[in-house]
């Protein structure tokens, strides 16, 4: 029976362009991360969408 080890793979908020998209690591509670790929539209409907929210 293989050995239970804990997620490690936490790390910052990352973003990052690889080719021609763009890949979003976000860090989870508990251990692991999301992992998203979106586009430039999806971006900018992201950071407007987190503007809104800052600016309530």
């Amino acid at each position: 029976m293989a050995a239970m080890k804990p997620r490690t793979g936490d790390g910052p908020l990352e973003v990052v362009e690889e080719g021609r998209a763009i890949i979003m690591r976000v860090p989870l509670e508990g251990g692991g991360r999301l992992v998203v790929e979106i586009n430039e539209d999806e971006v900018t409907a992201l950071r407007d969408a987190l503007d809104g929210v800052r600016k309530a």
